[in-house]
């Protein structure tokens, strides 16, 4: 039977009707205002109701960026959107009606389980998703379950402390994984090197409209791929973060892949080729363990509402 994933995000949300094969039949999206939680919980009633419209579902499932609880109910926090211990499965569920099975999922875990089902680790059975993107999300799969934690706030990774007073971070502390492995750290080095190295950094500011503020991380990434040696620098940086945190995680949970995804994901090996070296190079023990490999996500923007419909119809 089929279900509808909602994936969640600051200012706006992603809504399908998700086969129990991995496929979206139909979807639709709406706009939110992320200073209004009412407003988000509104959108996602609105969307689901126009595709429960032409398509008979058993599940919703909702994935929602922060700290979701053990109840996979409720939203304890999340950082873009202004929700503290906010009731969002009993809100849905009572704009909707009582027959539905409605379950809330962090994002990057549903993420996680749609490429672990249907993606890029579909046969293997231990796992670690890395979302690129704004920030860095993770998912942990373990002998084929979802790590959720004792409280539901598992597979952080982004806020592993990997530099002692390092960059400050949204969480509240400094020196987090995220603020050297994500697409934010990748656009404040690259406007930092604009002003520091001007002379190689032509390329980028013609891109970024000659205003260093404005730059963008595809904007680095598409002077990467015309051969801007300085952005093929700073994709090297950044995946040099990402594998070095990956091995890390590696001599913790041993995971038989590293499935890479988000927005970044589009500089493909200019990223990947770095991140694998610098992996491997961390990584405790080589020459005497079998080595996980890097991998690009292969659901893209689809994952949330993928992960989050096949959690609702499995719980």
């Amino acid at each position: 039977m089929h279900a509808i994933g909602v994936d969640i995000g600051g200012t706006k949300i992603a809504a399908g009707v998700v086969t129990p094969e991995g496929e979206i039949v139909a979807q639709t999206r709406r706009s939110t205002d992320p200073t209004d939680a009412a407003s988000v919980d509104a959108g996602v009633v609105d969307a689901c109701r126009e595709l429960m419209a032409d398509h008979e579902v058993t599940a919703i499932g909702l994935a929602a960026p922060g700290f979701i609880g053990t109840d996979r109910a409720t939203v304890r926090f999340t950082p873009n959107l202004p929700w503290r211990d906010h009731p969002l499965r009993d809100n849905v569920a009572a704009a909707l009606g009582g027959h539905l099975s409605i379950v809330v999922e962090n994002d990057a875990n549903a993420a996680g389980w749609a490429e672990f089902r249907f993606g890029a680790a579909r046969d293997v059975e231990d796992m670690l998703l890395l979302t690129v993107g704004t920030g860095l999300g993770g998912a942990v799969v373990v002998h084929g379950r979802l790590v959720r934690g004792a409280w539901g706030v598992a597979a952080e990774v982004g806020h592993m402390r990997v530099v002692p007073d390092g960059h400050y971070c949204g969480c509240g502390h400094e020196g987090c994984w995220e603020q050297y492995a994500s697409g934010s750290a990748l656009v404040r080095e690259a406007q930092a090197r604009i002003v520091s190295d001007p002379d190689r950094a032509g390329r980028l500011l013609e891109l970024a409209g000659g205003r260093p503020k404005k730059l963008k991380g595809p904007h680095v990434t598409q002077a990467a791929q015309e051969g801007d040696a300085l952005a093929v620098e700073l994709l090297a940086g950044l995946g040099r973060w990402i594998g070095e945190g990956s091995a890390s995680v590696a001599a913790l949970l041993d995971p038989g892949l590293v499935v890479v995804g988000g927005g970044v994901g589009a500089a493909g090996d200019l990223l990947l080729v770095p991140a694998r070296e610098a992996f491997l190079a961390q990584l405790s023990a080589r020459g005497h363990r079998p080595e996980a490999r890097l991998v690009l996500a292969e659901l893209g923007n689809d994952a949330g509402m993928v992960g989050a419909a096949e959690l609702a119809r499995t719980t």
